[in-house]
């Protein structure tokens, strides 16, 4: 029986760089690339067209942005090129999704993971929700297919459209645990290991930021928090108002995982601030550490968690879980690994889409 060929679409490409869809593309290509072909499109650049192959995976280059408004055109040009090349096209998130009826003339068999509810994002402006609830509809109705990677998410999907979705999640055991916080670090950052609350994510208000750093504002805990502060005049006016906090250390992107997994690891409290989409894959990673989680509180978020994390929906909801002495956090890190160890591992994550790729 001949291998099926799936085309990935719609992500950053290979090797993954940083991010739920990268991390989802490398476990695939690496742990499926015995049953299945994998055709895997990224961005031209001038280093990354010199890679043919990469986790056993063959390697297309689109000479656009994966991002923003030319990722439009990035996935349909993709998915031009893969029209004779694959079996199946996997396209991750909605941007291309207006052309999938195009396509299914053609009866090609497309996966589509819409990742969370993007035209809810606060970040967007009214044509930019406009454009992606209408990319919404048509991606869900002309696929062959759907990945849904939260209960809710497939709930919505079925409420709203009527439509079943597979519910997939993602794998978080690809962090690294046991890494000792270096003296180095230590006396950069005037921090000790298991004091201080760590959070890694874009600088977006639906990720709840300045919630965060207005609690610690107030606090004498150390936070020490990651993102891209300069990528928006919000994150650059956020950073300008917090880094005279001797408690909250702002750094900007950290892509040496060694040093993030350090940080990450050795947190006394992990924050998640998330308050759209579905499974969100940094939770889960964190999850996969074992770490004490305090996340914002939406039914995303609860439904990841087993509803076993600590809880925030305001400033003040968080500060008075910074100030409980009460709270059994030992526990908390106890219940968020065994979650994840059965829920969250990419063994299992993996099986369920070769399942998907060869059932289609």
């Amino acid at each position: 029986m001949n291998k099926k060929t799936v085309a990935i679409i719609g992500t950053n490409g290979l090797p993954g760089k940083y991010g739920g869809w990268d991390q989802l593309v490398n476990n695939l290509t690496l742990k499926l690339g015995r049953d299945i072909d994998f055709i895997v499109y990224g961005e031209k650049t001038s280093d990354s067209s010199k890679i043919k192959k990469y986790n056993n995976a063959s390697l297309r280059y689109i000479n656009l942005n994966p991002n923003g408004f030319q990722s439009i055109f990035y996935d349909f040009f993709s998915m031009v090129d893969a029209m004779n090349k694959s079996d199946i096209l996997f396209v991750c998130g909605i941007s291309g999704a207006i052309f999938f009826p195009l396509f299914r003339i053609f009866n090609k068999k497309i996966i589509l993971n819409p990742d969370g509810i993007e035209w809810q994002r606060k970040k967007f402006s009214k044509p930019v929700k406009l454009f992606l609830f209408i990319s919404e509809i048509i991606g869900l109705y002309f696929s062959t297919k759907i990945i849904s990677d939260n209960v809710k998410i497939q709930e919505y999907i079925k409420d709203k459209y009527n439509l079943n979705s597979e519910l997939i999640e993602y794998g978080g055991d690809h962090v690294l645990s046991n890494i000792t916080l270096s003296n180095e670090l230590c006396k950069k950052y005037n921090i000790e290991s298991n004091n201080y609350a760590f959070k890694v994510c874009r600088i977006e208000p639906e990720n709840n930021i300045e919630l965060i750093l207005k609690a610690f504002s107030n606090q004498n805990f150390k936070l020490v928090i990651i993102g891209n502060w300069d990528n928006s005049s919000f994150g650059r006016d956020l950073k300008k108002e917090y880094s005279n906090y001797e408690n909250i250390i702002i750094l900007d992107p950290i892509y040496d995982q060694n040093i993030l997994d350090q940080f990450r690891s050795n947190c006394k409290i992990y924050l998640h601030g998330h308050s759209v989409g579905g499974t969100n894959p940094s939770l889960v990673e964190a999850m996969n550490l074992g770490l004490c989680i305090f996340s914002y509180d939406v039914v995303y978020n609860r439904e990841t968690t087993e509803n076993k994390a600590f809880y925030y929906k305001s400033e003040d909801d968080l500060i008075k879980l910074l100030n409980n002495k009460n709270l059994d956090l030992i526990k908390c890190k106890k219940e968020m690994f065994e979650i994840a160890q059965k829920r969250y591992l990419w063994s299992i994550i993996c099986d369920k889409y070769l399942k998907v790729f060869i059932n289609i």
